[in-house]
């Protein structure tokens, strides 16, 4: 019975996440991403969410966020003194984005689901000061995508936020854009938008000017004091193990700290991809159905 409601929830979880939206990943990519992992919760996130089911929202119905967008040329002056600290990860301790460092993207973390980062806080006052009075900020960094640089196609794990883009330093540009579930947006200095990441999106600049914006995750509001009061704490207990750090300062999430083990066995997994694509994908799913076994014992005795 325990193996069967276990089976249920994951193909539930794929199919939600598969099917949400216009646009798809392949069934085969989306099988193992992190989203379907994510499903359960998800599903509660969209399903007592107060926003309608949409790619992009209205930022001027978040008025709280106007803050920003009116300080974005001392949030900018800030983000343009970092350009030495804004960044990939140096080691593998940054899971959420460790894709993103291959194609060029750049971060400074400014705040994670808990504190703020010691470092952001010495580097960054202002921008910090502005933050800290906006309770639904959960998340929030400088991210930079330089000329050229293009990240694919891709869902982000978590529904209980919705991401917030402000221009600050870009190329004004049409050919510098985000497209969420075939939506198509260009940032402009100044300007902000905010939107769905657990729609499929992808991103590209293809100018020959660096862009730099402040990106954050914005606490998804709910329809009910009690369904608010889980997704904060979900951010607060479970999101947080994401954190990564800008130096030796900051503090290193749980989750990080595991993934540079996972890591480990990826950068293996590609080597034998490269060699042998045949072998990479039985070993693979050779290790998907122990880990569903390791699930699925426990319950079965």
């Amino acid at each position: 019975m325990y193996v069967v409601i276990i089976l249920s929830v994951f193909f539930i979880s794929l199919f939600y996440a598969h099917f949400r939206g216009k646009e798809r990943l392949k069934l085969s990519r989306q099988f193992f991403d992190h989203s379907t992992f994510l499903g359960p919760v998800n599903m509660f996130m969209t399903g007592f969410s107060r926003l309608p089911p949409d790619p992009f929202f209205d930022p001027k119905e978040f008025p709280e966020l106007q803050a920003l967008q009116d300080n974005w040329q001392l949030i900018r002056d800030e983000a343009l003194q970092l350009q030495d600290q804004i960044k990939a990860a140096e080691s593998n301790n940054d899971a959420g984005f460790n894709t993103f460092f291959k194609r060029g993207w750049k971060r400074f973390y400014l705040k994670w689901y808990q504190d703020t980062h010691p470092s952001a806080r010495q580097l960054c006052p202002q921008t910090v000061a502005l933050l800290e009075k906006i309770p639904s900020v959960k998340a929030a960094m400088f991210a930079e995508l330089p000329s050229g640089s293009y990240l694919g196609k891709h869902r982000d794990p978590y529904a209980g936020s919705i991401r917030y883009h402000l221009g600050l330093s870009t190329p004004n540009h049409d050919e510098c854009f985000i497209e969420v579930d075939q939506q198509r947006y260009s940032w402009r200095d100044g300007e902000a938008t905010l939107f769905d990441e657990t729609y499929v999106h992808w991103a590209h600049n293809n100018t020959d000017q660096t862009r730099i914006i402040l990106f954050c995750d914005i606490e998804r509001p709910m329809k009910w004091k009690w369904a608010q009061s889980f997704n904060y704490w979900f951010g607060r207990n479970v999101m947080s193990g994401a954190s990564s750090p800008n130096d030796e300062n900051d503090k290193t999430g749980a989750i990080n700290k595991i993934f540079k083990y996972g890591y480990a066995v990826h950068a293996k997994g590609r080597e034998i991809k490269a060699e042998n694509k045949r072998l990479y994908y039985i070993y693979k799913w050779i290790l998907f159905a122990l880990l569903i076994s390791i699930i699925m014992i426990p319950a079965m005795l």
